[in-house]
């Protein structure tokens, strides 16, 4: 939204804004068309590991001849690193440059705690695809942060077991949905997968592959559509899956998830890219029995994808060299250097194009050894990521529906109910702390 609008779509009273006196004016008087003069030295917080040794890159080179020193300060990511933010923002000390996931930035923005650097890094816009841009900009003109790393959503299957049961690998959502029946009827101790109500991501990105829309805004207010026909259209999918046993309902990440994977009781997995990383710790016994494609379709012969996971690099308004902090944004998520470095130290998925299928990414994941292309289809799918529409109190509706939809599917209940509350629950959110809203 432009910033005009923006500003009056901040509340005095957000809960994880920290009232009227934490806005701070967009951009610091050192960076309105003044020369730098003299040794720049920015701070950034980072929740990613090996970020410091990724730092040194520019410290020793290109900062060096520009005369700007970055140093890393280690932080806890998600909710912990927005809260920190604001309360340093409040009292007017935040980094020069911060990580944020894409679904926090609406936060951050709405409290004006980023700066616009879109006249310093807007160049680097082709360098992403637009699903993946668009998310750090808010679907406006200014630019709020550079995408650093994104998590594009493809379906995780075994090979081996889909030959043995005689499956095929669905390419629409319907076909899904009715290879999870045949499986159950040839094997009824397995699963396709599980529907795990504890990760309001995934249920998100599925979401956004269908269309939705979760918050936009009219006008000076915000419209939530979290209940949309879109999602509905993905929670009765799922919901009617549960209810009727073709697939299971327990969480990920667990012990007894871990082991449905190892053995083969549960034979696919809809994920992300970063999806090899958890199989080798989750399911060792199966490297090399698995194959990648991607997400099935609402349609046949469309090709969409949510997102689940990612960051960004943003530059905040308490920064004094707004223009040296995209700087260094700009080349820690477009130098080639920097994202093998990042793909080295980091283990994380580029959101630029151009280093999804160079360095790290030549070679699949040791654990998809089989699947030689594996990062050709990934960037292949990238590609087809669709934009989200974030808000400002994500938190709230996340909550919300590892509460809602948890007890569904644990009554096996269906979704339909769980997602009109996490729709109330955070439309009455956003009225409490003082937003406009749209009915």
């Amino acid at each position: 939204m432009p910033y005009t609008k923006r500003r009056r779509l901040v509340s005095s009273a957000v809960a994880v804004t920290l009232g009227a006196s934490a806005l701070a004016a967009c951009g610091s008087s050192s960076d309105d068309g003044e020369a730098r003069s003299g040794p720049v030295s920015l701070t950034y917080w980072s929740w990613t590991p090996g970020m410091d040794k990724v730092v040194d890159l520019w410290n020793k080179g290109p900062g060096k001849k520009e005369r700007i020193t970055v140093t890393v300060k280690k932080q806890a990511s998600g909710d912990t690193l927005v809260t920190k933010i604001l309360t340093a923002h409040k009292a007017g000390k935040a980094p020069d440059l911060v990580q944020a996931e894409y679904q926090a930035l609406p936060t951050l923005v709405s409290n004006d705690a980023l700066a616009d650097i879109g006249d310093e890094v807007g160049d680097a816009k082709s360098r992403f695809a637009e699903g993946v841009w668009q998310q750090t900009t808010l679907g406006t003109d200014a630019v709020y942060a550079v995408p650093q790393d994104i998590g594009p959503m493809m379906f995780y299957y075994r090979e081996d077991l889909f030959k043995q049961y005689g499956l095929t690998v669905p390419a629409t959502w319907d076909e899904f949905a009715e290879t999870a029946r045949k499986l159950k009827k040839a094997a009824p101790g397995k699963d396709l997968t599980t529907f795990s109500a504890n990760d309001s991501g995934l249920f998100a990105g599925l979401a956004q592959q269908a269309g939705a829309r979760w918050w936009t805004t009219s006008g000076d207010r915000w419209k939530v559509g979290i209940n949309d026909a879109a999602t509905k259209k993905v929670a009765e999918f799922w919901g009617g899956l549960v209810e009727e046993g073709a697939v299971d309902n327990q969480p990920m990440y667990t012990p007894a998830w871990n082991k449905a994977l190892n053995t083969g009781e549960q034979i696919a997995w809809v994920s992300a890219v970063w999806a090899p990383g958890t199989l080798t710790t989750a399911a060792p016994d199966t490297q090399g029995k698995w194959a990648m494609a991607p997400l099935p379709q609402w349609n046949e012969g469309e090709r969409s994808t949510g997102s689940w996971g990612g960051s960004s690099t943003a530059v905040t308004t308490d920064s004094g060299n707004k223009d040296a902090a995209a700087k260094f944004a700009a080349w820690l998520n477009t130098d080639g250097e920097a994202l093998n470095a990042l793909a080295k130290e980091s283990g994380i998925y580029p959101a630029s194009t151009s280093a999804q299928l160079s360095g790290a990414f030549t070679s699949p994941p040791e654990y998809f050894s089989n699947q030689p292309d594996f990062y050709r289809k990934a960037a292949e799918i990238a590609e087809t990521t669709a934009p989200s529409a974030w808000g400002p109190n994500v938190n709230v509706a996340y909550t919300t529906f590892r509460d809602a939809f948890g007890a569904a599917a644990k009554n096996k209940s269906g979704f339909t109910a769980a997602l009109d509350t996490m729709q109330e629950d955070t439309v009455a959110d956003l009225k409490k702390q003082g937003f406009g809203v749209a009915e």
